[in-house]
């Protein structure tokens, strides 16, 4: 545990004491920017101020003599030096310099593995995102979600649990009948075969495309009409359009478990088991040739149609016996990774979960909002069904994946993101990703640069002396690299991978105001070794945080 959770559990022991609170608010720490402010800071005295209606000073006094009984029964009185009132009522704590060293010590031990939180205790998570319809190359929208539940993935495998990767395939229906109709339309206009195109048809290149390449495999045995036919044009547009949306996930660094096909899942007879058994709790009635389910009895704002008129399914039916199935597959927590357009379904989907028997507590569904792309201030123009949009191929092609992945996570997923493509191209500090990379490799640069002169990392061990490193920079940099597991817990608890970014970038900042304003190897051995276990701890943590967001940390740069 970090010296920062520490200090948050010292805190609500204390808090916890008063008996007017009925309910404990969020404690939150920060970093002063000031030294002479301590180590830490909070202002939950002025926050319980407001709250209870008394001077926030006083609170903040009691608070103080409370922790001051805490500290004297617990082992972090070693890790505190002193607690201190100042203003109208914040809390400072000030860190025993030997509690920053043990950062190091206990990052030098652990490598690859500092900053884990035991969380997950091994327990299973589903988590489906992405989950595009396979009618079209995967556009900007689905490259942010990608991004994000794959973090989202690593995060949580990071904090203890076991993630099931999933991919859920709409392989059948309006959509994909739909694709067949407009690859058939395009093929007969290369045979030169006048034909209309279907109304909200799909276009664009990629439909070229795929009629070129049919017409080059199969020729003219396709001109004559039937469904038999048709429904060969949706299968060949669909097995090719979900090959090249594998490629592309594999190119961006994303890998599933497993993929699970809604065409498969009607033919089980799932749906209407799934139906028959919502029919026998009595929650399914007719009404004008329908079946609706009554999901106003869990809090939707209407009842649904799950079975229409002419016997065919409607979209949520499927989605039904898809949630069952993950019921039964025993997971402790499911998440769903969805686009804005999905906003309004929740309440319906979690509706029928509940009338199924299920917690739907367990089921938590985030909505990843849109993108726009920007080059040189102007915004790009996108309409996927018009064929005007650029796809995750055509980003990774243009900036790579590594400045892919970083820019599409760097802000809150319920938050609209704008991404600058002339920024991330540049190979240059002004670009957050290369910021960090470029840290990573200045590491080790100069670890490299010390066995030049005969200094290796390996013989800094014996007779280590951390308190060498006393400079305000050092102290800064080291509190940084300390709060990497609760920056990870944070992330975890609250589904928010943006954080790794934001704590990565203020890591390399701090790295590279430290290296400018002193020398690493000097004439004084003990010091060049001190100060080589902080560059080393710095390359730890900047390669497990990049790690986490599936990003190179490279050498050299």
């Amino acid at each position: 545990m970090s010296i920062e959770k520490d200090i948050e559990n010292l805190l609500k022991r204390a808090i916890e004491k008063n008996r007017e609170l009925k309910e404990l608010p969020q404690i939150i720490l920060d970093t002063p920017k000031f030294k002479n402010f301590g180590d830490y800071s909070s202002n939950i005295a002025l926050v319980l101020g407001q709250r209870m209606g008394k001077p926030s000073l006083e609170i903040a006094h009691n608070i103080q003599e409370a922790l001051q009984e805490e500290l004297s029964r617990l082992s972090l009185s070693k890790q505190i030096e002193k607690i201190e009132v100042k203003g109208p009522g914040f809390l400072n704590f000030f860190l025993n310099k030997n509690c920053l060293y043990e950062i190091l010590i206990e990052i030098r031990k652990k490598r690859k593995n500092f900053g884990r939180v035991k969380l997950g205790k091994g327990r299973k998570v589903h988590l489906e995102f992405v989950s595009a319809n396979p009618t079209g190359p995967l556009n900007v929208a689905h490259a942010r979600q990608a991004a994000f539940g794959d973090t989202l993935a690593k995060l949580l495998e990071f904090s203890g649990y076991k993630v099931n990767r999933e991919y859920y395939l709409n392989d059948e229906g309006v959509q994909i009948d739909l694709l067949g109709e407009s690859l058939r339309a395009n093929y007969l206009t290369l045979l030169g075969i006048p034909t209309k195109f279907p109304t909200s048809g799909y276009r664009g290149k990629y439909i070229d495309d795929l009629a070129g390449q049919f017409l080059q495999e199969y020729g003219r045995r396709f001109i004559k009409q039937s469904e038999e036919r048709l429904s060969f044009f949706s299968r060949f547009a669909y097995s090719e359009i979900l090959r090249e949306i594998k490629k592309d996930l594999k190119l961006f660094g994303v890998n599933y478990d497993s993929w699970f096909s809604q065409k498969k899942l009607n033919k089980s007879g799932r749906i209407l088991k799934a139906l028959e058994l919502l029919k026998k709790k009595g929650f399914l009635y007719q009404k004008e040739g329908a079946w609706w389910l009554a999901t106003t009895k869990f809090g939707d704002d209407k009842d649904r149609v799950v079975i229409k008129s002419d016997s065919k399914f409607t979209y949520i039916s499927p989605d039904i016996a898809y949630h069952q199935t993950k019921y039964k597959r025993k997971f402790c927590k499911m998440i769903n990774v969805w686009g804005p357009d999905h906003h309004g379904y929740i309440p319906r989907l979690k509706a029928a979960i509940q009338a199924l028997g299920y917690d739907a507590r367990r089921l938590s569904v985030l909505i990843v909002q849109l993108v726009s792309l920007s080059s040189a201030d102007k915004i790009i123009p996108m309409s996927t069904r018009l064929g005007q949009y650029t796809s995750l191929h055509d980003i990774i092609q243009a900036v790579g994946k590594d400045a892919a992945r970083f820019f599409f996570l760097m802000r809150k997923r319920n938050s609209h993101l704008r991404f600058d493509l002339e920024l991330a191209k540049k190979q240059s500090l002004e670009n957050p990703v290369y910021y960090i990379q470029y840290a990573h490799a200045r590491t080790l640069n100069i670890l490299k640069f010390a066995k030049t002169a005969k200094i290796q990392l390996v013989n800094c061990n014996r007779n280590l002396d951390l308190s060498l490193l006393n400079q305000p920079e050092e102290s800064s940099l080291i509190q940084r690299l300390g709060k990497f597991p609760s920056v990870v817990e944070f992330c975890t608890l609250n589904l928010e991978p943006h954080r790794i970014t934001t704590y990565l970038q203020d890591l390399a900042k701090d790295f590279h105001h430290y290296y400018e304003k002193h020398k690493v190897v000097t004439k004084n051995l003990a010091l060049t070794c001190a100060r080589l276990v902080l560059v080393d701890a710095t390359r730890v943590v900047l390669k497990n945080g990049l790690n986490l967001l599936t990003i190179r940390a490279p050498e050299k740069m």
